[in-house]
């Protein structure tokens, strides 16, 4: 009782600043944190407390890098011009040091815990927490004889699976980009959100979604050769493959109340994710009946174009027999991506429209390689699985 006494006043005698109408706290904030705050137009306000640094700069992972103004009050603040709407990675650099906003939430991202901020979109609601049936994720453990260690994963399952124990579920394996862990799809990309809305409007059928580490390595494995990360990427690549397949699979099918069989089992993921599905669910047909890219997919492996006809073993050279095997092929971009990006995705689709390969085709208006892109994806991918 005194702690929470002592912590009540502590917070009540916190000196607070003039609110500015135009401004408000950011909800990725920390509890009781009045900056980050963002504008009715999409500008972010920035402050940090640094009396005795020189110079601070703000870096945006996908945006400004400015030099903040320092105040008398020893206060650097930045504004930044409109940011379009979405989750934005930043830090601090205070007199060349990196470091993080303690007013901001962590977020995995860029390979390291950043700072983010999130924008409010027009359309967030999709992605929002609603009065609906909600359901649960779970942190789970399990053991791979692959990389000889205990992996871990989250776990979203759907609002009726503790009270209906006779159903059992579809699973969509759903992975992180590079620089990002499974906890992402969760924390940034508010999955359990997309699910529990579409479910709850009658627009994507129940199912359980599992999110994997995907950065993986045998015991005993030596280090890539120097400067040849291509190379490290693609060992990494078939060492998840394998933890997947032989380890994760059979483990949430003995753990949870899944339907097992391939017509029941999708593979999606961005970026890096994309990648890894496609060379995942391409080789292993038998497991996998629907396949989805989120800005990465078969992208140019390795620098080479994409040959439907001889790639991934062939499984595109005919298109009737793909169509009999692989019940939805999902690929996607943002159309202010990068432009090799973007190339890479148009010309992947363009390859496969010739080929006579059915497959569906979605640009997110607007957005960039960012999580408004991947969660409109989401969005737009689960109502087609499992029909």
């Amino acid at each position: 009782m005194t702690r929470c006494l002592l912590l009540c006043l502590t917070v009540l005698a916190a000196p607070t600043l003039a609110q500015d109408d135009e401004f408000l706290p950011a909800s990725t904030n920390v509890w009781g944190a009045e900056f980050p705050r963002v504008s009715t137009d999409g500008r972010v306000q920035l402050r940090v407390y640094a009396p005795n640094a020189d110079s601070v700069r703000v870096n945006f992972l996908s945006g400004p890098k400015e030099a903040m103004v320092k105040g008398s009050d020893g206060h650097w603040t930045f504004t930044t011009p409109p940011l379009d709407p979405g989750l934005h990675y930043y830090m601090f650099h205070i007199d060349g040091v990196e470091t993080s906003d303690l007013g901001s939430h962590a977020f995995f991202g860029g390979g390291k815990h950043a700072s983010a901020v999130e924008v409010p979109a027009p359309d967030a609601a999709y992605y929002s927490i609603q009065d609906v049936p909600r359901g649960q994720v779970r942190e789970i453990w399990y053991p791979s004889d692959v990389t000889g260690t205990w992996r871990h994963a989250m776990v979203y399952l759907p609002p009726a699976y503790d009270t209906d124990t006779d159903a059992r579920y579809p699973v969509l394996y759903l992975q992180h980009g590079g620089g990002e862990d499974e906890t992402g799809w969760i924390r940034q990309g508010r999955a359990n959100f997309i699910l529990d809305n579409l479910i709850a409007a009658g627009d994507a059928a129940p199912m359980i979604v599992v999110m994997a580490y995907g950065y993986a390595s045998r015991p005993g494995d030596a280090p890539p050769p120097s400067g040849d990360r291509w190379a490290g990427f693609m060992r990494m690549m078939e060492v998840f493959s394998d933890d997947l397949t032989d380890a994760l699979i059979p483990f949430i099918d003995g753990t949870f109340r899944t339907l097992a069989g391939r017509d029941h089992r999708a593979m999606a993921g961005l970026s890096m994710g994309g990648m890894q599905t496609f060379h995942i669910t391409t080789n292993r047909l038998d497991l996998f009946s629907h396949i989805g890219g989120f800005s990465g997919a078969g992208i140019p492996l390795g620098g080479q174009g994409f040959d439907p006809s001889t790639d991934y073993n062939g499984v595109f050279a005919d298109p009737q027999e793909f169509a009999r095997r692989v019940h939805l092929l999902w690929i996607g971009v943002g159309t202010d991506e990068p432009e090799g990006m973007r190339q890479g995705i148009h010309g992947l689709h363009n390859a496969l429209t010739n080929a006579g390969i059915d497959h569906v085709f979605y640009e997110s208006p607007g957005t960039d390689h960012e999580w408004e892109t991947w969660r409109r994806s989401l969005r737009d991918f689960a109502p087609r699985l499992f029909r």
